[in-house]
């Protein structure tokens, strides 16, 4: 029986690096140097490791948190 993976209800869709660059607007080598000191989420691994993609529910959280640090700082 396989097991069930729970997902967020509006935005469990993958999304591949060159959308996340897209969205987030930096490069590919900043996205990467970014998951790894963990300011961004690490990305999920797909087809036995030959691909990667990211939740896009947790890039929107991100770019809500990069929204809600700009909002603060103008306050």
């Amino acid at each position: 029986m396989a097991q069930q993976i729970e997902t967020s209800p509006s935005n469990d869709r993958i999304i591949r690096r060159r959308e996340v660059e897209r969205r987030i607007g930096i490069s590919r080598s900043a996205l990467y140097r970014r998951c790894a000191e963990g300011s961004f989420p690490k990305p999920v691994t797909l087809c036995g490791g030959r691909a990667v993609g990211w939740l896009e529910s947790e890039v929107s959280e991100f770019l809500a948190r990069c929204v809600a640090q700009r909002d603060q700082r103008a306050a």
